[in-house]
């Protein structure tokens, strides 16, 4: 199994970025998705998950600036990011899971995989 993340760079504040996590070696219609980042010195952080049901979930400090969305037939996961700001600054993490349940969807120890991170800089 590979997930890989890509699309992070430098971004002023207010702009957007759109990051692609490319999955293979998975059942990718089966699986929950999310996106996770880590900032320095901080721990791992829950940003987005969308389900196999295409149900979506949010951390509350990105509603209505980020959108996270799947293609089924391109095995890939996006999030796109609006509106960024200096906080959003950290690598990020794309992350799958075949048997989430609801509750467990924003702890990043429930997940089985993991891509290699992109970092996303915004400047003030």
């Amino acid at each position: 199994v590979q997930l890989q993340a890509s699309g992070g760079g430098l971004v002023q504040a207010g702009g957007s970025l759109r990051l692609s996590c490319a999955t293979s070696g998975l059942t990718f219609n089966r699986y929950h998705m999310a996106w996770f980042r880590q900032a320095p010195g901080k721990e791992r952080e829950f940003v987005a998950a969308i389900r196999s049901t295409r149900s979506t979930h949010y951390l509350d400090s990105v509603k209505g600036r980020f959108t996270i969305s799947r293609d089924n037939a391109k095995n890939t996961v996006y999030l796109q990011m609006n509106n960024l700001k200096p906080e959003d600054t950290a690598v990020y993490y794309c992350a799958g899971d075949a048997e989430l349940i609801l509750s467990s969807i924003r702890l990043p120890y429930q997940y089985d995989y993991w891509g290699q991170g992109t970092l996303v800089t915004v400047s003030s």
